[in-house]
């Protein structure tokens, strides 16, 4: 029987040389030197072949506002936030879907084939930015899996009506339930609040917790305890979490522990946290990413993903994950190549991982969706940041990029 799709002389993240042939969008066959007929043949050149990537961590309802958005005009406090609510009276469905699909392209091109986007609501933008980002969902099924998380960026309980949003957000397609403590007059509520909600909608949980540069107090502490009262690990997620690149390593190591045993995920976000960080200080200023492999070795499931793209939190990007592996590799200082694979899987298997996929990876009967990399190897694809030259989704080519070709005389 022939194949929809093969692909040859393909290298696997292990090193492993192998043909891999999709039929009716799964993996078929994975071996060396399959045979039989195929719609596509595509020639990888020993070429890394990868699962798709998965971003784990997006606001596409605010993406590409930094135009918009009054400029900074102190480095302490950032303002990012209320840089953001200002204008968010500005914003339409129409509006938020063509700025997210600007960015969702993106990605798109860069290889990801699955995402979880954060939409904020409350009283001031009402559900336009869940509206206007949920109309992408069907839209580009063709190329990604996107899963919407409704938040209340701005407070919860002490924004009145935000609940209420949530709760039409959660029973008209959300799947995950945010959270933002910081932003509230009670964080601890808050966090208390969103776990209620995520039982009784039966929802995964995915929160912006612990940025700051002082880890005398962690607000993960509680979600770790609450994850373990209800039952919830493996469907908690935490991002951000910058307090611990300040904690001492003993610290660092029972928190790690503590995340790990109660099924509490990692998420870190290395461009806005190194864009936000650090701003209380004029010298010796603190990097503010979290040692995710440190806490990978531990046995946290870490993710590593890309946050805002082109807003006031995060003025720059373009969606690349291999970008900020190789960003986050250098903030974090692990090169070498045992670190490097695991940092590829902050954005593949980790990531999937996190979003619960069962049926991720390179393997007979899981979905084809697959990315040929410009490079022979995870550590060389970071190390270099590789362009992603196709993408397929259920065995469907959903972008090309051709190599540089340099033109001798």
């Amino acid at each position: 029987m022939g194949f929809d799709l093969l692909l040859r002389e393909a290298r696997l993240a292990d090193g492993a040389a192998v043909d891999i042939g999709v039929r009716a969008g799964r993996i078929a066959a994975v071996g060396a030197g399959l045979e039989g007929e195929a719609g596509e043949v595509v020639d990888c050149g020993g070429r890394l072949v990868s699962p798709g990537f998965v971003e784990t961590h997006i606001h596409l309802d605010k993406t590409c506002t930094i135009d918009r958005c009054a400029c900074e005009t102190a480095r302490f406090p950032h303002g990012a936030m209320q840089r953001v609510s200002d204008i968010k009276h500005t914003f339409t469905v129409e509006d938020v879907t063509d700025r997210a699909r600007r960015s969702l392209e993106k990605c798109i091109s860069h290889g990801t084939v699955l995402m979880r986007t954060h939409a904020e609501v409350d009283p001031k933008v009402g559900l336009r930015g869940f509206e206007g980002v949920k109309a992408l969902v069907e839209r580009y099924r063709w190329a990604i899996d996107i899963e919407i998380c409704v938040m209340p960026q701005e407070g919860l309980l002490n924004n009145p009506g935000t609940e209420e949003l949530m709760v039409a957000a959660l029973r008209n397609g959300a799947r995950v339930v945010g959270a933002a403590p910081s932003y509230d007059s009670d964080p601890a509520g808050q966090i208390r609040r969103v776990f209620e909600l995520a039982r009784e909608y039966d929802a995964d949980i995915d929160m912006h917790v612990d940025s700051g540069s002082s880890a005398e107090h962690l607000d993960t502490r509680l979600v770790c305890e609450l994850t373990e009262q209800y039952g919830w690990g493996g469907r908690v997620a935490c991002g951000h979490l910058t307090k611990l690149s300040v904690m001492p390593l003993p610290e660092l190591d029972a928190m790690a522990r503590c995340m790990a045993d109660a099924g509490v995920a990692l998420t870190v976000l290395p461009a806005t946290d190194l864009y936000l960080g650090g701003r209380d200080k004029d010298h010796r200023i603190e990097r503010s990413v979290a040692d995710a492999n440190r806490l990978h070795r531990l046995g946290v499931t870490c993710s590593l993903s890309s946050n805002n793209i082109l807003n006031a939190f995060t003025p720059m990007g373009d969606g690349q994950l291999i970008r900020q592996a190789n960003l986050y590799a250098n903030v974090v200082q692990h090169a070498m190549p045992d670190d490097l694979r695991d940092t590829w899987a902050m954005f593949t298997s980790q990531s999937a991982r996190l979003m619960r996929r069962g049926d991720y990876g390179i393997a007979a009967g899981n979905p084809a969706d697959l990315v040929l990399v410009d490079a022979p190897d995870p550590v060389a694809a970071i190390r270099e940041v590789a362009p992603v030259l196709a993408g397929w989704k259920a065995g469907r080519r959903s972008f090309t990029r051709q190599p540089v070709v340099l033109h001798r005389p």
